[in-house]
């Protein structure tokens, strides 16, 4: 899944390296659907056409742009009965888990989602839990300081499920959240418009809301989700920061480090 900004990069990028190997028959691209950006009065942000501007709507939009897009069709017409939706930011996410599947099977459950521990209680990731007796995950931005350093009898974080984005689904099951409206979640962001005088403003600081969905708050139509808790030097060498903690020098490190002890 692509999204227009990216799209054409995306597929020349992928032309120019054969695919890595893969058939072009086999790989199928689909651009995600946008959402409109409003600033703090709530009023739509133009783009350089003079059209209002929009954004990618969120991970949560990929089980409706898989249904408008023909891809579901097209997995469906293929005899496809699982589908495995992972983060492009983590250099250790197992594509399509075969002790996941296995697990879903046995669980007899139509999602299947691995975990790690949260290396602290305010480390940025959404964590697992249940609410009103259905699965969800919780986004850091949105969990308490107090829940967040909450602990059980074990000493464990209660809330220390880690969701890594490395989710398995039954094609049924991607069908019907993709009929599902998802609910929309906030993040101000820095956004460049343009003015009422027709001049480019590009801000500082963040002056715009953008709207996404969330691809676990389809958890919630299910009665149960199966969770698998992998290890964090296995699973998860994330990309969210230029420099730093979780930046690509560091998921680097953990990529070699877990190939060298195999």
């Amino acid at each position: 899944m692509t999204s227009k900004e990216n799209n054409k990069e995306t597929v020349t990028f992928l032309e120019k390296n054969n695919y890595f190997g893969y058939s072009k028959d086999n790989v199928i691209i689909f651009t995600q659907s946008e959402l409109p950006l409003v600033d703090k009065e709530g009023k739509l942000l133009l783009n350089k056409d003079m059209k209002i501007k929009e954004a990618s709507d969120g991970n949560g939009g990929t089980y409706a742009s898989l249904r408008i897009s023909g891809c579901l069709a097209d997995m469906k017409e293929r005899g496809v009965k699982w589908v495995f939706i992972g983060a492009v930011d983590n250099v250790l996410l197992k594509m399509a888990d075969i002790t996941l599947l296995g697990m879903a099977i046995k669980k007899q459950v139509q999602i299947a989602s691995k975990s790690v521990v949260k290396a602290n209680p305010h480390e940025k990731v959404g964590v697992f839990c249940k609410m009103n007796g259905h699965p969800k995950v919780i986004e850091y931005s949105e969990l308490p300081e107090k829940m967040a350093e909450e602990v059980d009898s074990a000493g464990e974080l209660k809330y220390g499920e880690s969701h890594i984005m490395c989710n398995l689904y039954t094609i049924e099951a991607i069908e019907k959240i993709s009929k599902e409206p998802l609910m929309y979640h906030s993040a101000f962001k820095k956004n460049s418009y343009i003015d009422e005088n027709g001049k480019e403003i590009i801000p500082q600081e963040p002056n715009s809301y953008k709207f996404e969905s969330f691809i676990f708050d389809a958890f919630e139509f299910f009665d149960d989700i199966a969770i698998l808790r992998g290890k964090r030097e296995d699973d998860f060498a994330p990309v969210k920061n230029k420099e730093g903690v979780d930046s690509p020098k560091t998921a680097k490190e953990l990529y070699e480090k877990y190939w060298k002890k195999q």
